[in-house]
């Protein structure tokens, strides 16, 4: 038999790791389905928290408690917990109180580190493996059995707690980046609301205070226009060089759907440049809006607006107001904007030098988050490597 041992070692472990199926390994209690009726939204004395699938996958701050639940299965933070319906193989750890139906809590013998087996079932081998045995049905169902099939490669204690510390290390690291960026997004919104509502104002370069903001119409110094679609049935319109934006393509600088200059002249699709505003008209992101990053073509779902002043200061008027557009607008979904509903949103706008100055202000937050995010992206892809060479 081939000897397990994983790609990437700490240097003063040896020795084959060993394999057995979870079944030999750990034991898993399934939790109980609580009725709406008897939950609770703020804790009282002698109720627990109830752990439920819309608090694992959102982190949602809306929360259930129950009062002494008869029969309930507990868990505590040593547990671990893992979906085995729906969104099945998601995990978690550090928790406790009363779960779901759910989930499955999984106890482990104390020769198995919980961090270790915690991402153990994280592993995309893993979770690929609890996917495909959870079936392909509307509701995946993991059954207890096709889970204590799986086959669980661990080495000594040590060696597991030595790679659990480091993963948990690199998850902190990972969680101080989170925390950064959701502080520095926070501030960003705090900071618009103090400047759109005038709380905080700039000066210009001599110190000396700008001139009065003027309400107006975004339709009285706005230019807009939206696009369309060539003929999907003409295959040959999409074999062009010219990038073709969607609505869900707003924000990227690259797409895969090009068009012809014949598919251009030949329909409504229109040009934009790199700079101009891009507003999601309809669709699955309406209201949603950015400065687009290419020259381009796009379809009846995009209206591009253009102006003589700071086109960016534009922008995080819009992105303030959002909320209230599509609330205002789209109730309960349904609807959609049009360009007229855009050139009657009406608001206070300051000189252009101000605007500008706010802008580059704004911008300037915009690029701390988006290195931010791109340190979150890099890092989580660098840890994806390192389990896959750390676990065997």
């Amino acid at each position: 038999m081939e000897k397990l041992l994983p790609q990437l070692r700490f240097p003063e472990f040896r020795g084959a790791w060993e394999e057995k199926s979870l079944k030999e390994i750990v034991k898993i209690n399934q939790g109980l389905q609580i009725p709406i009726s008897d939950r609770l939204t703020e804790q009282i004395e002698n109720s627990y928290f109830y752990i439920t699938n819309e608090f694992l996958k959102a982190n949602s701050e809306k929360k259930y408690f129950v009062k002494n639940p008869n029969q309930s299965v507990l868990c505590t933070k040593e547990d671990i917990l893992m979906t085995r319906t729906g969104n099945t193989g998601m995990v978690v750890t550090n928790v406790e109180g009363v779960f779901h139906n759910n989930f499955f809590k999984v106890a482990y013998p104390n020769y198995i580190d919980k961090t270790y087996l915690y991402n153990f079932l994280k592993l995309d081998g893993t979770q690929n493996l609890i996917k495909k045995l959870a079936g392909t049905s509307t509701i995946p169902d993991l059954n207890h059995s096709d889970f204590y099939s799986i086959e669980f490669q661990y080495p000594s204690l040590p060696e597991q707690t030595k790679i659990a510390s480091f993963l948990t290390a690199v998850d902190e690291k990972l969680a101080a980046v989170k925390k950064k960026k959701t502080l520095l997004e926070q501030y960003k919104k705090g900071v618009m609301q103090q400047i759109f509502s005038q709380e905080l104002s700039f000066k210009d370069d001599s110190g000396i205070d700008f001139a009065d903001w003027e309400e107006k119409k975004l339709g009285d110094f706005c230019t807009f226009f939206s696009g369309g679609t060539p003929t999907s049935t003409n295959q040959k319109y999409y074999t062009g060089v010219i990038p073709f934006i969607g609505s869900g393509n707003i924000y990227d600088s690259e797409v895969y759907n090009f068009i012809s200059d014949e598919a251009l002249k030949s329909s409504s699709a229109k040009i934009v440049q790199k700079g101009d505003l891009l507003y999601a008209l309809y669709g699955a992101n309406s209201g949603e809006l950015a400065i687009s990053k290419m020259n381009g073509a796009i379809n009846q779902a995009i209206l591009c607006i253009r102006n003589e002043e700071c086109i960016t200061y534009l922008y995080y008027v819009l992105l303030l107001n959002k909320d209230n557009i599509v609330a205002t607008y789209l109730q309960g979904g349904q609807g959609n904007l049009s360009t007229q509903i855009i050139k009657r949103l009406n608001y206070k706008f300051p000189s252009i030098p101000e605007q500008t100055k706010i802008a580059n202000f704004l911008a300037a937050i915009d690029e701390k988050i988006n290195h931010c995010q791109e340190q979150i992206e890099k890092a989580t892809i660098w840890k994806k490597g390192l389990l896959q060479q750390l676990f065997v």
